[in-house]
């Protein structure tokens, strides 16, 4: 096939694909493999990596984000083993206790916390860490959990915008563009916290009717007995250390250079030591796991065929050299297609061609907003979508595997709402930051 053909056959397929997720008349991790495959027998993505004299040509093993994969099975393992000492029990109890029982308080108190760990941990790392405190309140509160994992998935994608570590866009603009931690903490953790207060105000309101107890139950929730929660102590004890372990690992990433996968993996691997590795294999969630690697080759397929640079490309012609309208389109293009495919390889293609616009541009030496709307838009569009970021796909698929589904339609609902505050919110921030 011609170029030309190749990238509207992967551009038809990723939309497909699209159509049957969005719909759920087939599970999604069967509609990604049958897409992957489909890529990958048209041979829109190489079985194998080639080194021509011209350039190297990336294998479809390059293009799934094995990182992610191996950070999302050892996460699994870490949380599912530290759940079965209690402590997640134990952590929710004393949660509901401070919030005197109240839903509203409980719903707004996990927001919060989901918004500033996603800052400093991975969006994934984060949810993963949230959803067993989330499904035992919502068991105590004899409540549904949906709307606390919708707004936990919200709040993780807006927390994880406020700094270079939060989302993995921001680590690919910081390094291509030199911006250190404290700019990015100094220029976008202030709108942030803004957006995050306005949007999860917003959710409160939107889901006033589902959060509600009686009277009775909000008493025996404030005043429960939380002595005998912790099931096995010592489980408790090597789990905390872990996760103590892992998440210093995180942290200090950029002083020891350890990829969060390898922290995570040997976590779990030091916890399964003193397990049953078969009883935890089977509760790792293989079908989100499926879901990501056909979803990241299919992708793949349209980032192989020039898909993803040609919308970037189309985005930054229309430009015209205008600084202020490059910026917004930037923002709202970004936002929207992020919401639609994997903000990483969007995120890797604009970069580049940001960098040699910003050359063509009148105000060639003050093009800092391009990269700040390109990290506001690639982040907060993935909350657009129930696939629009990878925190989205782990709680809906593990939301589903405890018999509370989040359909792809009832998100929408409330992701496209909060991303279009957000993105207004940004624009107004970068219009009077930067280019009055």
């Amino acid at each position: 096939m011609f170029a030309g053909q190749e990238m509207l056959v992967s551009g038809l397929i990723l939309l497909i694909a699209y159509f049957f997720i969005a719909t759920e008349k087939i599970q999604k991790s069967v509609v990604a493999l049958f897409g992957a495959s489909l890529t990958l027998l048209l041979g829109l993505v190489p079985q194998y990596s080639s080194h021509g004299a011209a350039a190297h040509i990336k294998s479809v093993f390059e293009y799934i984000e094995f990182d992610v994969i191996f950070l999302l099975i050892g996460m699994m393992i870490i949380v599912h083993i530290a759940s079965k000492s209690g402590m997640f029990d134990w952590l929710a109890i004393n949660l509901l206790k401070f919030t005197k029982g109240y839903p509203k308080r409980v719903l707004f108190t996990l927001a919060l916390f989901t918004a500033v760990a996603s800052a400093f941990l991975d969006n994934v790392t984060t949810v993963v860490l949230i959803m067993p405190i989330t499904f035992a309140i919502a068991k105590e509160f004899e409540i549904s959990p949906i709307p606390f994992l919708i707004t936990e998935i919200l709040a993780s994608n807006i927390g994880g915008t406020a700094t270079l570590i939060g989302d993995p866009p921001n680590i690919i603009i910081g390094l291509k563009a030199g911006i250190s931690f404290m700019q990015f903490l100094n220029e976008l953790t202030p709108i942030i916290a803004m957006i995050f207060f306005v949007c999860t105000g917003v959710l409160i309101f939107m889901f006033r009717h589902q959060l509600k107890a009686t009277p009775e139950k909000m008493s025996h929730v404030a005043n429960l007995d939380n002595s005998k929660t912790i099931r096995d102590k010592s489980k408790m004890i090597r789990s905390l250390i872990v996760l103590a372990l892992v998440i210093a690992g995180f942290v200090t990433h950029d002083a020891t250079h350890i990829a969060t996968y390898v922290c995570a993996m040997a976590g779990a691997s030091v916890l399964l030591l003193f397990e049953k590795p078969k009883e935890i294999y089977e509760d790792v969630e293989w079908l989100t796991i499926f879901f990501f690697v056909g979803l990241f080759i299919i992708i793949g397929g349209f980032e192989a065929s020039g898909g993803i640079s040609f919308l970037a490309q189309k985005l930054i012609a229309v430009t015209n050299g205008s600084l202020d309208l490059a910026c917004f389109l930037i923002l709202w293009g970004s936002g929207i297609i992020s919401g639609i495919v994997d903000n990483i390889p969007y995120t890797a293609t604009m970069v580049p061609l940001i960098d040699q616009v910003q050359h063509t541009m009148p105000h060639s030496n003050d093009v800092h907003p391009l990269w700040w709307a390109l990290s506001l838009g690639a982040c907060l569009g993935g909350n657009f979508t129930i696939i629009g970021a990878a925190a989205n796909v782990i709680v809906s698929e593990t939301s589903a595997s405890k018999g509370h589904k989040i359909t792809f339609m009832e998100f929408l609902k409330y992701g496209s709402l909060i991303s279009i505050i957000s993105l207004v919110m940004s624009t107004v921030y970068l219009y009077f930051r930067f280019l009055i």
